[in-house]
């Protein structure tokens, strides 16, 4: 007995031991999804949308335990019922026997385990339907009706979604209850099978055929609810979307039929529950699947082969006019005007003197080549960056508002090298600064931008304001800021020197912008989340720090907003001296009747938003409801109501409520920068290539469908679409320029037919105005050119092979190229000036060592297929218009470089006219010219003067062979 004590003892120290490890690593566990919970409870109070996330967690619990009940609960009972009432002195055989011997001392675990098992995942599920259930409570009317049962819009964008989702849950709910008690009752003798005979008992036969009963009504609504669906599906004829002639004639009568014998089987289920009799439900059951064989695919297949193929363009043609008017509503095209432009090809002496505002603010600057010389010149530092690609806006300078090109200056840690500390990445660098702004329509004389607002401290047109980035698209994962009032700074605030070893200012941050790291509680979540002990460790960190994460524009917004689908690019804007991200927010949905379904991500894809490698958000309705604003300095996020009578909005706005601010809180400086959207216009793009035509024929036979062009300027394989373009510009039939947004159609076709002619111009009016909450009345008028098919007005991609194959330009492209330098082509802007569409591309060169960047140092120009290439957009106008075009552009200020005498604008395939003979000369005059321009080249490539170069090497090459030909002459 004393032997057995110290074993036993031993065993229960193991098992105490095992316990308690058990119960910390539980709650560690616990603390860690505790501190992620709390970490966002700090983020979004701070924020002051805390409202947001509870409503989340709220909606997401509820409709867990919603999910878990209606799971766990009737799967419970189900099993209990066939338990409860099973055969107390069933003859079993001896396998089920053996089954019974195995299970039994399980039972009870089983009877509450496997409903709370399977409860849990269909809580899971059920949980991630929030928006669905929410949308369904606060539901709104959109206040039109469908064209077939002649319901509201709402039905079908937040009601039937819902109700489907009900009885779908529903379904799989009893079929599993029923499977349960299926198997329930065989496994305790309540169901037995002998050979070809079944026997049930009474209780079984009841449990069993309401069950049956149950689901057979579920699939009768669910066959109903499907009528309704038809209206937002693929069609089995032509429309892409939408009930066409077989679906209203055949399938939606069908499923109603379907309705009604799933609900007579439902009935005939329950008379088998009170008289015994299996025959009719089994016969009905039978009956309803090759009704659904018969009346669901054979019926409407010989209806679509027979009676709608062979004049499908007559007997689809209300249901196409269907789709057209849905489509265009939807996607918030129908009241684009539409106008015949009939566009000249003929650059005529003066042509652009009607449109003398808009030839002035022509951009030349590409924001997509001038990131380099942003970075080179204006960059300062290796921990400073510039985007990819700059934002287009516009300012008023000297009383005028001009379009430019801006960025912001953000903060780069990669380039801090060996300088990368915890302590340095954390607390020392932790913003961007400044703004960088150029005129949009200017140079300067080596081809720089000319700059309205630059520096370190940041100086020029734009005003005072709050230059500190500490929210930015580029922003670390988080920093640790602030600081008791009297501390040392010292955060880097910007260099104040040109040398690298000069002093730097230094600053402390003095904003709300995040959590409070002010007690070690606080500190150890933080911790945990960013996997750092130093938030806890560091001295650094004090009573007053704040700790500044998810410092993304758009992130930010879409945590507050997560009903919204973002734009894809935030931009920049100084307004009421502060500096911040302005963000479009769109509702959207796939559930409109009839509208044709697009997936976003791939309509707008093109030459500056990736292609995905599959796209899961299709939308058949957008809105722009939403314009989002995120402070840069202290992160703060205000949501104005954009589109007040956006009955999607309208829902959400119930289900949050206070977090939206009506649109006449928005002031004149911000209604200055707001602009339209272009992920919005790219949509509207896609939709107006094909539903610009409204006549039903011509829709269907497609012989007037457009496309957007490819980029014009790359040579890839599988190009992308060319981007719509900011500017500033008078469309044809308006009174006064107005910052626009614009693209162009050709026709549609194969890759080998489709013809690179114009066919349609299509502009929106991006200028919302400069009245504190009332926006524009123009903002938002869509502008379609319809072009002449008869004359050939060259495409993007016509005009682009035009410069490319033009004997002139090549030479001057070639000349160029010579030496270390490579020229780029810049983006190719169309225009609807002088009466027809004139073509602008920059042209800049760059060269191949390590710190150039690009300069402009051409402008090509095309007016039909005439082509001008000159130093400046003013000179080359007026060479391509004859020697006058009647107006000035931005860059009439930089001296043209004296060349050999220009040609008139030439036509593809034309010769250039031959060059004179040089003059002839000895051989010693020759090698001494040969040395100077080789000198002059040097310095020029010092210099960073490409042109200059290029010049001074043309000389070379020609005094070369003077004496080559000389020496021979000896």
């Amino acid at each position: 007995m004393s032997s057995a004590s110290p074993s036993a003892n031993r065993s229960r120290s193991r098992v105490t031991l095992a316990v308690t490890a058990g119960v910390l690593a539980a709650l560690v566990i616990l603390f860690f999804i505790f501190s992620g919970l709390y970490a966002d409870i700090l983020w979004f109070d701070q924020l002051g949308f805390l409202s947001v996330l509870t409503t989340q967690w709220f909606a997401t619990a509820a409709m867990f335990v919603i999910g878990f009940l209606a799971m766990a609960v009737p799967v419970w009972v189900s099993i209990e019922v066939a338990f409860r009432r099973r055969p107390v002195y069933a003859k079993l055989n001896a396998q089920l026997d053996r089954y019974q011997q195995v299970i039994e001392p399980l039972r009870r675990l089983a009877m509450y385990g496997i409903p709370a098992v399977l409860g849990l995942f269909a809580g899971i599920a059920a949980s991630s339907r929030w928006p669905l259930a929410l949308q369904w409570l606060n539901r709104t009317p959109f206040g039109e009706t469908d064209p077939q049962f002649g319901l509201d819009i709402g039905f079908y964008v937040f009601e039937l979604p819902f109700y489907q989702s009900i009885v779908a849950f529903a379904s799989a709910v009893v079929l599993i209850s029923g499977l349960a008690a299926l198997a329930t009752s065989y496994l305790y003798g309540a169901l037995r099978v002998s050979g070809r005979e079944v026997r049930i008992s009474r209780t079984a036969r009841v449990q069993l055929a309401l069950t049956g009963a149950l689901y057979l009504a579920l699939q009768a609504v669910s066959i109903w609810l499907d009528q309704y669906a038809t209206l937002a599906e693929s069609s089995t004829g032509y429309l892409q979307t939408g009930a066409g002639y077989t679906e209203v004639n055949a399938i939606i009568p069908g499923r109603a039929i379907l309705a009604g014998i799933a609900a007579v089987i439902a009935v005939l289920f329950i008379i088998t529950a009170v008289i015994g009799r299996w025959r009719l439900p089994i016969i009905g059951t039978a009956l309803l699947i090759v009704s659904s064989i018969v009346i669901g695919s054979v019926y409407p297949f010989i209806v679509q082969r027979f009676q709608v193929d062979p004049s499908e363009a007559t007997v689809e043609a209300e249901y196409i006019s269907r789709n057209i008017e849905a489509t265009r509503e939807a996607y918030g095209v129908s009241g684009v005007e539409s106008v015949a432009y009939n566009a000249t090809t003929d650059a005529e002496p003066g042509a652009l003197r009607e449109d003398a505002e808009t030839t002035a603010n022509i951009r030349i600057i590409d924001p997509a080549l001038v990131t380099d010389a942003f970075g080179q010149l204006q960059q300062f530092r290796n921990y400073y960056q510039f985007p990819e690609h700059l934002d287009v806006d516009r300012y008023n300078v000297n009383g005028e508002m001009t379009d430019t090109v801006i960025a912001v200056r953000e903060l780069d840690q990669a380039g801090l090298g060996e300088d990368v500390s915890w302590y340095n990445s954390t607390v020392v660098y932790t913003h961007g600064y400044g703004v960088v702004a150029a005129f949009g329509n200017q140079r300067s004389v080596d081809g720089q931008p000319v700059f309205i607002e630059s520096g370190i401290p940041s100086t020029g047109a734009l005003g005072d304001f709050e230059p500190r980035v500490y929210f930015g698209e580029s922003s670390p994962a988080y920093s640790i800021v602030g600081a008791p009032e009297g501390s040392e700074d010292v955060e880097l605030d910007y260099p104040s020197g040109d040398e690298e070893g000069a002093q730097n200012t230094t600053t402390t941050f003095e904003g709300e912008g995040g959590p409070k790291l002010d007690n070690f509680f606080n500190r150890l979540v933080y911790a945990i989340k960013f996997q750092s002990e130093q938030i806890v460790l560091s001295d650094a960190v004090n009573d007053e720090s704040q700790i500044l994460y998810d410092r993304d524009p758009r992130e930010r917004v879409q945590k507050v907003a997560p009903y919204l689908t973002l734009d894809s690019d935030a931009y920049p804007a100084i307004v009421d001296e502060k500096l911040v991200w302005i963000v479009d927010g769109y509702t959207t949905t796939d559930h409109y009747p009839y509208s044709r379904v697009e997936q976003l991500s791939d309509v707008i894809a093109d030459t500056y938003t990736p292609q995905p490698v599959v796209a899961f958000d299709d939308i058949n309705y957008i809105r722009n409801s939403v314009k989002a604003t995120v402070d840069a300095y202290d992160g703060s996020v205000t949501l104005y109501a954009w589109d007040e009578q956006d009955p999607v909005l309208q829902t959400w706005q119930k289900i949050f409520p206070s977090t939206l601010e009506p649109m006449e809180e928005m002031s004149a400086q911000l209604m200055e920068h707001v602009r339209y959207p272009a992920d919005l216009f790219k949509v509207q793009r896609a939709i107006l290539g094909t539903y610009h035509v409204t006549t039903p024929g011509s829709f269907y036979s497609r012989d007037d469908a457009w496309v957007t062009p490819n980029e014009p300027t790359t040579t890839s394989a599988n190009p992308p679409l060319q981007p719509p373009y900011y500017l500033t510009m008078q469309m044809p039939g308006e009174e006064t320029p107005a910052f626009s947004l614009y693209s162009t159609f050709i026709p549609s076709g194969t890759a080998e037919s489709t013809r690179n002619v114009l066919f349609g111009y299509l502009s929106v009016n991006a200028d919302a105005g400069s009245t504190p909450g009332e926006v524009s009345e123009d903002y938002g008028k869509l502008t379609l050119l319809n072009l002449p098919k008869q004359d050939t007005v060259p495409g993007p991609g016509q005009v682009q092979a035009n410069f490319n194959a033009d004997p002139t330009v090549s030479r001057e492209l070639n000349l160029l190229r010579q030496g270390e330098t490579d020229v780029l082509s810049g983006n190719l802007l169309t225009l609807p000036v002088g009466g027809g569409l004139l073509y602008v591309q920059p042209v800049y060169v760059q060269s191949r060592t390590e710190t150039s960047y690009p300069v402009l140092q051409k402008v090509l120009v095309a007016f039909g297929d005439q082509i001008a290439f000159e130093d400046t957009l003013d000179a080359a106008l007026d060479s391509l218009f004859g020697g006058d075009s009647g107006a000035a552009a931005g860059d009439t200020e930089v001296p043209v470089t004296p060349t050999e005498p220009a040609p008139a604008p030439t036509e593809p395939g034309a010769e250039p006219a031959p060059e004179a003979p040089a003059p002839s000369n000895d051989l010693d005059a020759a090698l001494q010219d040969a040395r100077d321009a080789l000198l002059e080249r040097e310095a020029a490539y010092a210099a960073n003067d490409l042109v200059a170069a290029a010049e001074a090497d043309k000389r070379l090459q020609d005094a070369l062979e003077r004496a080559i030909a000389a020496s021979e002459g000896q």
